[in-house]
């Protein structure tokens, strides 16, 4: 349970508790309330957003946690499994998002590599460094100063980014700024898997991912289920998802069709009525949808279990049926909601926005902060701004909500001028 820089003051709260309570109270964690999901924050009531899917990923870690425990105490011993870091984790796995979620993601890698810095940009990159550099805590050290357990458990991808493997170079879990840090969240571990408790996180943001995200669309009435259940939209359904499929192996095919089945048979048997009726929110179909909600999270936290770490230092394992259910409703999130013309139009003007500030930013600030900055994002320049103005840049964007960001580009560009009583950033 050691943390890297400082002696904590001993209050009620064992150590792993006192990580989730600072990562929880954190401005980065309440900034998550302006951030997309999947449909941009702010649009309706009925979206999740990312702090929304967040605290729902941490409930279902801990459940997935304490039911390991309970069914494999000895195991979980061994291993070192705790519930409140896996919770700890989950609250932490996306507070590196930037505005306009993947979507912003994606450009502002381009753009710090454009501009030198080969480490570019990642979401759960950037919540580590966030985590240990960036969060505003303490006089004597920068970051939060989490237990290495906690720091280990928020890497999803425990590896710096590596240009020549195509692995290590797509997704990686901290920057070369952050190289110190990582080593010391890994230093216990002799190799290159997850920790439990990572790979908890991991499971569990896929079921909220899966389920909730679902749910909304739901409610919506955009989910064609008819369609999606049966004849071709099912055989494209299932293509799509096939080629999304890392390795690829022999019996995937085979394996995806059975689930397939499986889903089909439950939604069609268990919930017919809320699959071929149009939602129009009436108690009964509300209280259907909750059900249904309830139930599969229920199918998938009973799916994970402990096993004795392999070669690679692996040691949790997912039920294949559970894991290809899971694939297949991420497919059809991708499918009927991803795709969407106007998410894919509202998508490219977001990429505008980000990337016009971008810009505007980092010309204004090759020799200090620039002027117009709120006093909030300053600190920044201090950490890496001089050396490193496109690092200073896209720390300073994954800082603001989306509402920020659109009111920020707004004023540098001529488009809204706003009042100068009214911060952009408070």
């Amino acid at each position: 349970m050691r943390r890297r820089y400082r002696a904590v003051k001993q209050d009620q709260r064992a150590e792993f508790e006192r990580d989730r309570d600072r990562i929880l109270y954190s401005s980065a964690f309440r900034r998550l309330s302006g951030i997309t999901q999947i449909v941009r924050a702010g649009e309706a009531d009925v979206f999740h957003t990312r702090q929304q899917h967040t605290i729902k990923v941490a409930q279902v870690g801990r459940r997935l946690a304490q039911n390991c425990v309970r069914e494999q105490p000895d195991l979980a011993d061994r291993v070192g499994l705790n519930p409140e870091v896996v919770e700890a984790s989950c609250l932490a796995h996306d507070l590196g998002h930037p505005p306009f979620g993947h979507v912003g993601e994606h450009l502002l890698d381009v753009l710090v590599r454009k501009h030198g810095d080969d480490n570019g940009f990642e979401g759960n990159a950037q919540s580590f460094r966030i985590l240990t550099k960036l969060a505003v805590r303490f006089v004597e050290c920068t970051g939060l100063d989490l237990t290495r357990a906690a720091l280990a458990a928020c890497l999803k991808y425990p590896w710096l980014r590596n240009a020549k493997e195509p692995s290590r170079s797509k997704k990686w879990g901290a920057y070369d700024s952050e190289k110190e840090d990582f080593e010391f969240a890994r230093e216990l571990f002799q190799h290159s898997a997850k920790t439990a408790e990572a790979d908890l996180m991991d499971w569990a943001d896929d079921i909220a991912y899966s389920v909730h995200d679902l749910e909304d669309f739901h409610r919506c009435g955009v989910l064609p289920w008819h369609r999606i259940l049966e004849g071709d939209q099912s055989d494209q359904i299932l293509r799509r998802a096939l080629e999304s499929w890392y390795g690829k192996p022999m019996d995937a095919e085979g394996r995806l069709r059975d689930a397939f089945r499986n889903l089909n048979s439950f939604l069609r048997g268990s919930f017919p009525q809320l699959i071929n009726e149009p939602y129009d929110g009436s108690l009964h179909q509300r209280q259907q949808l909750r059900t249904m909600t309830s139930r599969l999270i229920g199918r998938y936290i009973g799916a994970a279990r402990l096993t004795e770490p392999d070669a690679m230092g692996k040691c949790v394992a997912i039920a294949e049926d559970e894991a290809d259910e899971v694939l297949i409703l991420k497919q059809i999130t991708r499918d009927y909601i991803i795709s969407n013309p106007a998410l894919a139009a509202q998508q490219k003007g977001q990429e505008r926005i980000l990337e016009t500030l971008f810009e505007c930013v980092h010309t204004d600030s090759q020799k200090e902060p620039p002027k117009y900055l709120p006093n909030r994002l300053r600190y920044l320049w201090d950490i890496d701004g001089r050396p490193k103005p496109a690092r200073f840049v896209s720390d300073c964007i994954a800082s603001l909500t989306e509402g920020e960001a659109v009111a920020l580009h707004g004023r540098l560009h001529g488009i809204a001028s706003g009042s100068v009583l009214d911060p952009i950033v408070r």
